[in-house]
């Protein structure tokens, strides 16, 4: 096939869906217009106060069965949609190939973690140091006083005033 054929082929064809698209245009502005005369019928004001009333109660009443009927449909769509989703979540455990979900890594405390699990029941704090028993290091003095310089002991007991330190260190 040569390109000039090839080229007109490709022309006609372009004509021929461009057509199709000016039909059904036109098609969905008629189905749009016969919608609006069902629907809608024409407005036509009346003359005295009462009659506006009367006319913007209802038109009001209109207004609130519509958004009845939309409030509805969302809700019957949102339930489908959760449906579909349990649906696709039994459909591949039953084919066994399960994607893990890539996970955000968040940083939180034990105490915030649990809060978050159990809600306000949480009372108990997660301060793990906190419940740990306290222990003090006893360090050995007569180990250290032993190890010294003899000569110095002597010298710190000779007298009074060593004798006296004596008795106050035992007692």
């Amino acid at each position: 096939m040569t390109s000039s054929r090839r080229h007109h082929l490709k022309s006609l064809m372009l004509q021929i869906a461009q057509g199709f698209l000016e039909a059904e245009a036109a098609e969905a502005e008629e189905e749009k217009q016969r919608y609006m005369d069902e629907n809608c019928p024409s407005l036509s004001l009346p003359g005295t106060m009462q009659d506006l009333q009367d006319l913007c109660r209802k038109l009001h009443q209109q207004i609130d069965l519509a958004d009845e009927q939309r409030y509805d449909m969302e809700s019957k769509v949102a339930k489908s949609n959760k449906e579909i989703d349990d649906l696709k979540l039994k459909v591949q455990d039953l084919k066994g190939k399960f994607k893990k979900p890539v996970l955000k890594k968040v940083r939180m405390s034990a105490d915030a973690m649990l809060q978050a699990l159990l809600g306000s029941k949480h009372k108990v704090s997660m301060d793990l140091r906190a419940n740990l028993k306290q222990v003090k290091k006893e360090t050995k003095e007569e180990e250290k006083e032993s190890v010294g310089d003899w000569r110095k002991n002597i010298e710190d007991k000779a007298g009074m005033d060593g004798r006296k330190k004596m008795f106050e260190s035992e007692a």
